[in-house]
């Protein structure tokens, strides 16, 4: 979600093998009687979320009991801003085709995200339909999943504006985002979007009764306050006093948890390997995009920040651009862990990024070509885009009648 939720989250697979999936179990310690004055505060930012959930390897998720009625459901986006590049892919997107295949899920493109900060108004619209390009091209499902722009399903905004009237804004002057960005952007400079949009986050969310969220890192506080708004508003408004008002009663939002993924959730810069890689860097060099040309692809490679150590290896804190240049061989190529270290244990640079290099092309290429074929076909993107939207809005308006009915509007 970069700049923005990631919302975040396998496109093109080539093994058809569903990767294990993780399950956190997370038990709020919050007194509910801090909702009524908004004194329950936002948890800071935390390495992991150890301290809330307690995290275990389950089964495939293509073995979970045919039993099961209904699947747990997924929401995720990326914004139609820069660029998508291999760290989008691979920390978020690529995990989507298994998610697909094991989840009801819902992948849509965060243009309401991407006007936070100045865009241009010229870029957005081609931008938004690229992406959706590149979601299709790299193996989203559109009869498997519901593909979709998150502005052409109202309800996320008015959602947003029920949830601000009760978010105290001492939760999101909390936000590490925010702070970081209005610092260095000057107060004059910032709109009230980027401080709020952590509220529209929520809504994207708990709009579609979210079971799982796929998280990097970088998401963990903004899904702790989405799960944090979802509680509060359950206590406010939902059980006996919506039943008073005709509802069914019980909780209005489904309390959300993180889906983190076991490899992949962190794809690092390719001139700092302790920096994430981002579209908004200033320096193309700093990553790969998913459709850049193979020689562009090769020059990066050739370029990219290494090290004076001999041999290669995971896992060595004073070698961040290793792990991190071994850690994308794993997974373009979808080998083991333990496969790559001994591939790869006694070569040098010269030796092991012409093998990265070939790797990567040969990942990118069918993604280009999908990608080129889809968007010379603008009904087919157009159609796919339409029907992705009317069925989230049915879910979503569902979602939004309760809550303004919850909320005591006359309907």
């Amino acid at each position: 979600m970069g700049r923005a939720p990631a919302l975040l989250s396998q496109f093109l697979s080539l093994s058809t093998t569903a990767a294990p999936h993780f399950r956190a179990s997370m038990t709020c310690r919050l007194n509910p009687r801090k909702y009524l004055n908004g004194t329950a505060k936002i948890p800071p930012i935390r390495e992991n979320l150890r301290c809330l959930c307690s995290v275990a390897v389950s089964e495939p998720a293509t073995s979970e009991p045919s039993s099961t009625p209904v699947k747990k459901r997924v929401v995720s986006g990326v914004q139609p801003t820069g660029s998508i590049h291999l760290g989008n892919y691979l920390g978020a997107i690529k995990n989507w085709i298994d998610l697909q295949n094991a989840y009801d899920t819902l992948f849509f493109i965060v243009d309401l995200h991407a006007i936070t900060l100045p865009y241009d108004t010229q870029q957005l619209s081609k931008a938004t339909k690229e992406t959706a390009a590149i979601y299709l091209a790299c193996g989203v499902d559109p009869s498997k999943a519901s593909v979709f722009v998150q502005s052409h399903v109202r309800a996320h905004v008015e959602l947003m504006w029920l949830l601000s009237s009760t978010t105290p804004i001492g939760w999101l002057n909390r936000m590490i985002q925010f702070k970081e960005k209005s610092l260095k952007a000057g107060d004059e400079n910032v709109g009230v979007a980027l401080l709020t949009y952590p509220v529209l986050m929520a809504s994207d969310i708990l709009l579609y009764q979210s079971d799982y969220v796929p998280v990097g890192d970088d998401q963990k506080q903004h899904l702790e306050l989405t799960r944090e708004l979802a509680q509060r508003v359950n206590y406010l408004y939902g059980g006996r006093k919506w039943k008073k008002l005709g509802g069914r009663g019980g909780a209005i939002f489904k309390v959300p948890e993180p889906l983190i993924p076991p490899t992949g959730a962190r794809v690092m810069s390719l001139t700092d390997g302790l920096s994430k890689m981002s579209k908004s860097a200033p320096s193309d060099q700093s990553r790969i995009n998913l459709l850049d040309p193979k020689d562009v692809v090769n020059n990066k490679i050739k370029r990219c920040k290494t090290d004076s150590f001999p041999g290669l290896e995971f896992d060595n804190s004073e070698r961040p651009e290793c792990n991190n240049l071994l850690s994308v061989y794993q997974l373009v190529t979808g080998k083991t862990k333990q496969e790559v270290a001994e591939e790869c244990r006694d070569m040098n640079w010269g030796t092991f990024k012409p093998v990265l290099t070939d790797a990567l092309i040969a990942h990118l290429h069918p993604i280009q070509v999908c990608y080129g074929e889809i968007m010379s076909d603008a009904s087919y993107l157009d159609s796919v885009l339409a029907e992705g939207a009317r069925k989230a809005a049915d879910v979503a308006d569902n979602t939004l009648k309760n809550v303004y009915q919850a909320m005591g509007f006359l309907r």
